[in-house]
């Protein structure tokens, strides 16, 4: 049976057990809280093994291919465009519709409604670009690794890969070759870490099972009546930029039909909504990549790997449209610059944030505080929306996810058809 359907079906038998049993114990005192904290188990695994597989990964690409700089700023480019064609649909949908005045005169009422859930932890990002790049240089190379930091480890590795790539070209000057066994190291852990993985990944289906248990019967579906208008329409936003625009420009500009864009990445699609966790769906975004769309290693590894923390759409759709909604409800109006502001804070709190579940939730108060929203508001709108937020956060990494593998495809299709251009030119004429 395939992953995704093995994925679907916990999903479908967590709800069940969620509704059924609420928190009350199902057998021997055991409650879908317990569920719940086994299934957290396998997903905190995962992520610890997928930060150094994404060390070892761009590493090893460094050994196997050439990673240039031109790729990486057309990698840029891309993530560019696509989160641009996000804010375009967020900002479109928000005023047009204007959905966040159906909460206008209820907020108070709401928030009482609500506030029996706690505030997530505080941001571990901010909206200053100076402090950010300084949280992401290590006070040592294995802090990184404990702090689970993306980007620093991003950034180790890139270092670590050029400096080896240096060494070899001075070695091969020399007739030397000590190199290659630190090369057939990194090849070597390498693959380990991705055996070790798949091995975590089958037992993916047991930790969603228990997850989903577990949330369903903790926030239960009361909640829902009175956020449905804000859950739809951030998942109306999120639907349009997946399932429209990036199966579109996979199939046109990147020649994979829906069936293989969609078909092929499905089992990363649906881990990372279930998991909540983009980083800790690397090892599968890889797989699908390479095994079942056919794209290169290089522009793989270089998407899902280095670029992980900038294919962030979920989250920066997320918090621009959160941000006007809870706006709209409150009565107060923002200008066109006013949401360039929101748009601009969205993106660099997207960037910043650590490949963590609820980031887009985290970030929220620092782009609600960043057009000027009173104090009051910020606070009572992370305990409002929180109810619903565990739907809404799966949604997210799952776009997430969706973007790396679109970059992907859009950056293999580029270098392939520069390669073809390239054959053409060397061929001879007869």
């Amino acid at each position: 049976m395939p992953l995704y359907a093995r994925i679907l079906i916990a999903v479908a038998l967590g709800a069940i057990l969620g509704v059924t049993f609420d928190d009350r114990p199902i057998v021997l005192g055991l409650r879908n809280q317990h569920l719940g904290e086994l299934g957290l188990l396998v997903i905190r695994l995962l992520k610890a093994l997928a930060v150094p597989l994404i060390f070892f990964a761009i590493v090893d690409a460094f050994v196997r291919t050439r990673i240039s700089a031109r790729q990486g700023g057309k990698m840029v480019l891309i993530c560019l465009v696509n989160v641009s064609v996000a804010f375009t649909i967020g900002l479109t949908i928000m005023n047009t519709w204007r959905p966040g005045e159906v909460w206008r005169g209820r907020f108070q009422e709401l928030v009482a409604h609500t506030t029996a859930e706690s505030a997530p932890a505080a941001p571990t990002a901010t909206l200053d670009p100076l402090k950010n790049v300084e949280g992401y240089v290590p006070v040592s190379l294995l802090d990184p690794f404990n702090k689970n930091s993306v980007i620093s480890v991003v950034l180790l590795s890139l270092f670590t890969g050029a400096a080896l790539r240096r060494v070899k070209r001075i070695q091969a000057a020399r007739g030397e070759t000590s190199v290659e066994t630190t090369e057939r190291f990194v090849t070597g852990a390498y693959d380990v870490l991705v055996v070790m993985l798949w091995w975590v990944v089958q037992a993916i289906p047991f930790a969603v099972f228990g997850v989903v248990a577990q949330q369903v019967g903790r926030v239960g579906l009361s909640a829902f009546s009175a956020l449905w208008v804000f859950l739809a329409v951030i998942l109306l936003g999120l639907a349009l930029h997946s399932l429209v625009y990036y199966p579109l420009m996979a199939w046109l500009v990147g020649r994979k039909p829906p069936r293989v864009y969609l078909g092929g990445g499905a089992d990363a699609i649906l881990a990372g909504l279930s998991t909540n966790s983009s980083l800790a769906t690397v090892p599968l975004t890889l797989r699908c990549l390479t095994e079942k769309m056919g794209v290169s290693q290089e522009s793989a590894r270089l998407s899902a790997c280095v670029g992980t923390n900038l294919n962030n759409d979920g989250i920066t759709l997320y918090d621009a449209m959160a941000a006007l909604f809870i706006a709209q409800a409150c009565g107060v109006h923002l200008t066109l610059g006013q949401q360039g502001l929101v748009v601009l804070a969205s993106l660099m709190a997207g960037v910043g944030i650590a490949g963590i579940p609820e980031a887009g939730l985290i970030v929220l108060p620092l782009v609600l505080g960043s057009v000027g929203l009173p104090e009051a508001v910020v606070a009572a709108a992370i305990p409002l929306v929180l109810p619903v937020d565990w739907i809404i956060g799966r949604a997210r990494s799952a776009v997430n996810v969706m973007s790396d593998m679109l970059v992907a495809i859009l950056l293999d299709r580029g270098q392939g058809t520069q390669a073809a251009a390239a054959d053409m030119e060397q061929e001879p004429v007869v």
